[in-house]
């Protein structure tokens, strides 16, 4: 995962521009030596704003930018001068990026279409001048007003997939094979489990000149929301699909074993994930024969639509694309895609499991994994240690 370019995670520090404090200034001029206040005020902060961008894949642009700190305002200054206004910086993120307080977990905001600009942090106010509290009772006033703070906050930002259909297997179940075979995308493909390391995208071209987005994750396994395997990682990317294929190998002992294990790990990752549309695909049919499938359909879950294909020879993917089109297209899911989308509730981030998520994207530190020794033979023995690995030039 480090040689990869597909980030969708990262944790950045953000700082908006505090305001210009107002100026107390008195007017002292020849032939005008009373001449009253003319403070001028201080100039806003700058804010910071996330800003959809259809331009953008990952969040690879922002991976080693962990500080956005936005200017500061100006002072204000004599004759009524207005102190300048702090620079906006706009973050381009891509459609269906996320954002979370990195120390309580909570949801802040959501960038869900290209354009949509969010305000993440608000710049502070600048302070009014001396010039602004004049009356006719207080024609001097020797004070004015300093600007408003900063805002400072740790955000976390997680992208996740925009697609239509979501593939949901364990590895080697073919879905990386059925990506490449139904549309342009080339995800890697070997027989080796976990071959898939990040998610892969494929436009599926469809009838009269139709098409729709398939979303292909890394395989998941039994006990992967402890951790087990790449874990539920991936699975944030399939929580906008609108459909879910669950693909399960021909040649497995138990068919409705295996696709109850999988509902079970999205239920535990995401109980909406089950209210969500679902189609099963059994895979590698080429490698059984006419009886034994119909022997197999018997074994199937009942309450899903089940279709046989073979990537490899062809079988079933005609059937296969119809079927997802229908279900894609149908009023059911369509009015469900709906009222998901009028009442999106975002679940906050859960922080217990914060240490266990991409450890790769913090910065490697020396001296705290050193343990502190309890006496000099203990530091003796990690000096010789760290001598073995060739960190001290000695």
């Amino acid at each position: 995962m480090a040689e990869s370019n597909f980030i969708d995670y990262v944790k950045i520090h953000c700082r908006s521009g505090k305001g210009g404090r107002g100026s107390m200034h008195l007017r002292h001029v020849k032939y005008n030596p009373n001449g009253g206040p003319d403070g001028g005020d201080g100039g806003k902060g700058g804010s910071i704003y996330l800003r959809g961008n259809h331009n953008y894949w990952t969040l690879l642009h922002l991976k080693f930018q962990r500080h956005i700190f936005a200017e500061h305002g100006g002072n204000g200054g004599r004759d009524k001068c207005h102190g300048t206004d702090g620079k906006d910086i706009y973050i381009d993120v891509p459609c269906g990026t996320v954002v979370y307080d990195a120390e309580t977990g909570k949801f802040l905001c959501d960038v869900t279409y290209d354009g949509q600009v969010v305000t993440l942090l608000k710049g502070g106010k600048g302070g009014l001048g001396n010039y602004q509290f004049r009356t006719a009772t207080n024609q001097a006033p020797r004070y004015a007003q300093p600007g408003e703070p900063m805002q400072e906050r740790t955000v976390i930002m997680e992208l996740k997939l925009l697609a239509d259909v979501g593939l949901v297997g364990f590895p080697n179940a073919g879905k990386s094979t059925l990506v490449s075979a139904l549309s342009s995308a080339r995800p890697k493909i070997a027989n080796y489990p976990f071959t898939t390391l990040e998610p892969s995208l494929g436009i599926v071209p469809y009838r009269d000149h139709k098409s729709f987005v398939m979303a292909d994750i890394p395989g998941i396994i039994e006990g992967a929301a402890e951790g087990k395997g790449l874990g539920l990682r991936f699975l944030r990317h399939i929580e906008r699909n609108s459909l879910l294929l669950f693909m399960v190998p021909g040649d497995t002992d138990d068919i409705l074993k295996e696709y109850n294990i999988l509902l079970q790990e999205l239920e535990k990752f995401n109980p909406e994930l089950l209210d969500k549309h679902r189609v099963l695909a059994v895979t590698k049919c080429d490698l059984l024969d006419d009886e034994l499938c119909e022997m197999l359909r018997e074994t199937t879950p009942k309450d899903v639509q089940v279709v046989f294909i073979s990537a490899v020879t062809g079988q079933g993917i005609d059937e296969l694309k119809d079927i997802l089109w229908d279900e894609l297209n149908s009023e059911s899911n369509k009015l469900q895609t709906v009222m998901a989308e009028d009442s999106l509730v975002h679940r906050d981030k859960d922080m217990s499991r914060f240490a266990t998520e991409i450890k790769e994207e913090d910065d490697y530190d020396l001296e705290a994994d050193l343990v502190e020794p309890s006496d000099d033979d203990d530091l003796i023995d990690d000096i010789e240690e760290l001598e073995d690995y060739e960190i001290f030039d000695v």
